[in-house]
């Protein structure tokens, strides 16, 4: 193409100063008339949200409205509700009273333990009996056993308006004495026991063997009579209960006991409400030396003679007696099983509450071996001495605590925060006040509604608390989804219309519901006539049981 065709091509391309202003004015126009458009669109989309806000807010006060039009009338009928909460004090007070009339007219001679005097006097009775069997003593610590449940349960279920001081104290020394006592009395009647050793010998090993069984205590005796050193390992007839000797003790003068209670027998009080324990203790009684030296001079030459190790092996065990009280960790005794004539030594029989006491914590040195069979249920191991031992199940797999933080989030509320090896947990502590209303109601309704936990509870503040609920008339534990999520501020409530699997919280109400005044009231606008027949009808005690077990677990709060 030569060059004026070329500048005639260029010629087609140019756009004259007028083409382009227009151009630019058409620009203009489209983008003031988007522009106005987008307003209009905004205006007309805020007129549209400002009147959904104006219905929201007018439909809002309506149910405030409603709500408060009706509160009192919601508020007596708790309040007539709520009249079972007294009833059941009542009833609970009426009983306390009855029990001890029945006490009073049975005249069985086992002491009142509300009465301190009685209670002195029977403690006192008791201890001047010196010479009972270790069958006389587990069948009075049946009556002991009772009389410690029954201080702790006047302890747990008197209210505390009812209760002095002095009355507490005097209800926990009382707890104390029998318990301290009634563990004096095993290891006494087991020193009685040791000294018909001979005439309970078994006709195979020679050697004593003792169990004596109860529902509360189970006792294994063992006494070295034959000291034959290839009886080193011993099981009780018909039982899975043995041990192991080492072969110095094979051929010593000892006995083992071995004490299976059911109930704590060797924790100091710290609290009234302890719950019950299973323990194991054994315990081994060395003989005085001088005793063991008159026994001695009883026999012949030659039998001194076959008596030297045995009294070496004494010494041994004397030493290591000596080791281990010096820990003062654990208890070690050692006991001589000759013919009971010629038994006079008197035993060391010390409490093992005041070692305990005094190490303030069980310890695990000393222990080896452990096996544990889980088919068979069987567990062995192997300690360096004699002494107190506790099984206990190791349930507490997140302890230690890695770390914690307590910290405020409002006046009267902190959370806790403890992370450990598995999971970090939060305890959001708050104002009671809420919760007492909470709990009151959700005991009203406990016959035929089921309550559960929510994790937009810990979202709220002191003043509001959040839950499921939903009617459940079956025993059956049903997988029912329908769970109605409820917040409650103490003087309101209302479903929310977020569920557990919402991404946000909103405190928006759930389409086609209502404020109550009352968490029962809000409960009761989709319950079933069934339902609502079956909490009124239930009673008072059972809903007082409820009310105390929530109150005293405070759910809401540490969930």
């Amino acid at each position: 193409m030569g060059p004026k065709a070329k500048k005639a091509g260029n010629k087609k391309k140019k756009i004259t100063k007028a083409e382009r202003l227009k151009q630019l004015q058409e620009e203009e126009e489209r983008r003031l008339r988007e522009e106005e458009e987008a307003r209009l669109k905004y205006e007309k989309e805020e007129l549209e949200r400002l009147e959904m806000q104006r219905i929201e807010q007018e439909k809002w006060r309506q149910l405030e409205k409603k709500d408060l039009e009706r509160r009192n009338e919601e508020l007596e009928e708790l309040y007539l509700l709520e009249g079972c909460f007294p009833e059941a004090e009542k009833l609970k007070r009426e009983t306390r009273l009855l029990s001890q009339w029945k006490h009073y007219i049975q005249c069985d001679g086992s002491p009142d333990p509300s009465i301190a005097q009685e209670m002195n006097t029977f403690i006192s009775l008791w201890k001047e009996e010196t010479n009972e069997s270790f069958e006389e003593v587990v069948k009075k610590s049946k009556l002991v056993l009772n009389l410690i449940r029954k201080l702790k349960l006047i302890l747990l279920e008197t209210p505390l308006c009812d209760l002095q001081n002095k009355n507490i104290i005097q209800y926990q020394e009382s707890i104390l004495q029998l318990q301290e006592l009634l563990h004096l009395k095993f290891n006494v009647a087991t020193e009685i026991l040791l000294r018909q050793a001979s005439t309970l010998a078994d006709l195979d090993s020679g050697n004593m063997e003792k169990i004596i069984r109860d529902e509360n205590v189970t006792l294994y005796v063992w006494a070295n009579l034959k000291k034959n050193p290839r009886y080193r390992s011993i099981r009780f007839s018909k039982t899975e209960v043995g041990f192991e000797i080492p072969r110095i003790l094979a051929t010593s003068n000892i006995a083992v006991r071995l004490l299976h209670t059911h109930y704590d027998h060797v924790s100091p009080l710290q609290t009234v409400l302890t719950p019950p324990n299973e323990e194991y203790t054994t315990s081994v009684t060395e003989i005085f030396q001088d005793e063991v030296k008159n026994l001695e001079n009883a026999v012949s030459k030659e039998d001194r003679k076959e008596s030297e190790p045995q009294e070496s092996g004494s010494k041994l065990i004397d030493e290591e007696e000596i080791k281990v009280e010096e820990q003062g960790d654990i208890e070690v005794q050692m006991s001589s099983e000759e013919e009971s004539e010629a038994l006079k030594g008197e035993l060391e029989m010390r409490l093992f509450s005041e070692t305990v006491s005094a190490g303030k914590h069980w310890r695990t040195d000393g222990i080896s071996s452990v096996y544990y069979r889980q088919e068979e249920r069987l567990i062995t191991f192997c300690l360096e001495t004699f002494g107190p031992v506790t099984l206990i199940q190791d349930t507490h797999i997140n302890m230690p605590y890695q770390s914690w933080e307590l910290r405020p989030l409002d006046v009267n509320e902190v959370l806790l925060t403890v992370t450990t090896v598995f999971t970090e947990i939060q305890i959001q502590i708050k104002v009671p006040l809420v919760e007492m209303k909470a709990y009151r109601q959700m005991a009203l309704l406990s016959s035929a509604f089921a309550f559960s936990w929510s994790k937009w509870n810990l979202r709220c503040n002191s003043t509001k608390v959040i839950f499921k609920v939903k009617e459940h008339l079956t025993k059956e534990r049903t997988e029912n989804p329908n769970w109605a999520l409820i917040m409650f501020s103490g003087d309101r409530a209302q479903a929310l219309k977020i569920n557990e699997e919402s991404e946000t919280f909103s405190e928006a109400l759930k389409e086609e519901t209502e404020f109550h005044s009352t968490l029962y009231h809000m409960v009761k606008d989709f319950a079933s006539g069934e339902a609502m027949e079956k909490t009124r009808s239930s009673n008072c005690q059972f809903l007082d049981a409820v009310c105390q077990m929530l109150l005293s677990t405070r759910l809401l709060s540490y969930s």
